[in-house]
This record gives structure tokens, C-alpha cells and sequence, in this order.
């Protein structure tokens, strides 16, 4: 959490904005915003994507690293970015995707944890399929709990959510294009 913090005020600064400025552009409260930069509030991905928009900045670009000189083909594991943490983990293949035209990720929901109360939506087509697990996707009215094997396909231009209903950790590999974090 205090490496988002410590992020999210260094972004901010580089692009001249300040908090309140910032929470104008947003539409996210100031307070949340301190709240945020001083590491005492952990935000769902849809809080930091509205707060992201407002500078504006991807989320991949927020959460990458300096891409190196040579194309990584392989990834291990601990090569992985992580781009969330808390109760959503997403691990996203690739540091630097300026360049791609395709995120992948590698998801874990914990029990009872969801995308928030607001509802997804952006400008791309994303995939997955769910590896372990229980997770129900709703993309625009139509809702369904998807298990081991299952898998979803939509525009996501269409709002979107993502909720784990069941007791145990879901785990399922994304596909965004283009990136969207």
C-alpha cells in the first residue's frame, strides 16, 4: 500500500496537479485522495482507474516499470508485474505495454472481494478464463457465476463487474486489448 501511495503522489507531481486539483478532475474526494497518498486507505481498482483518468494515465502506465532495452519474450513468476494488491491481486505479463497491443493477467479474487460498487467500463474487448474458483461477471445486465473451465468474452465498452461469491480464492488469466491497466 505505501508503494501506491508513494506512486500515485509522484504522478501526480510530475504532472503538475495537486490533490484537490486532482480530486476535481477525478471526481474522487480530496480527503480520499490524502488518504490514499499517505497509505492509510487501500482503493478497489475502479476508485484508482476514475483517480487515474483524472491525469490522465493508464493504469499499466501507473504501475509499470522502466522497460529495458531488449524485448522480453519469457516470464517467470517473480518477473510478473504487480499492478494490485489486497483483497484483488493482478499480476500483469510485461512491465511496459506502450508498446503492446494486449495485456494479459494473471488475476486472484479473495473470497467476497469485487471490482467495487461502481460498475467497469473502457475502451477495449477482454477475455478470461477462470483456473480455480468462483467469480461472478456481470457485464451489463446479464450476470452469471463462472467456475473451473468456464470463461467470458465482451466489449468493454459495456459496464462490467467482478465479484468472488463463493468461500474460496478464485483464480483466472485475463486478456485486454488494447491494455487498459
Amino acid at each position: 500500500m505505501q508503494d501506491l501511495a508513494r506512486r500515485l503522489r509522484e504522478v501526480r507531481k510530475r504532472h503538475g496537479l495537486s490533490q484537490r486539483k486532482l480530486a476535481q478532475r477525478s471526481g474522487v474526494s480530496n480527503a480520499m485522495i490524502s488518504l490514499i497518498e499517505n497509505g492509510r486507505s487501500n482503493p478497489s481498482m475502479g476508485l484508482m482507474r476514475r483517480i487515474l483518468e483524472g491525469i490522465p494515465i493508464s493504469m499499466s502506465e501507473f504501475f509499470s516499470h522502466e522497460s529495458s532495452q531488449e524485448t522480453q519474450v519469457f516470464f517467470h513468476h517473480e518477473d510478473l508485474t504487480q499492478i494490485g494488491s489486497g483483497a484483488i491481486s493482478f499480476l500483469q505479463v510485461g512491465s511496459d505495454l506502450a508498446s503492446r497491443r494486449l495485456q494479459i493477467l494473471y488475476e486472484r479474487y479473495a473470497p467476497g472481494a469485487d471490482t467495487g460498487n461502481s460498475m467497469l467500463s473502457h475502451e477495449a474487448e477482454e477475455g478470461g478464463v477462470i483456473l480455480s474458483g468462483h467469480l461472478e461477471v456481470t457485464v451489463g445486465d446479464a450476470s452469471q457465476v463462472l467456475g473451473p473451465g468456464d470463461a467470458f468474452l465482451f466489449d468493454s465498452r459495456t459496464p462490467h463487474r467482478f465479484r468472488n461469491t463463493g468461500s474460496k480464492e478464485c483464480v483466472l488469466v485475463t486478456v485486454c486489448t488494447p491494455p487498459t491497466f
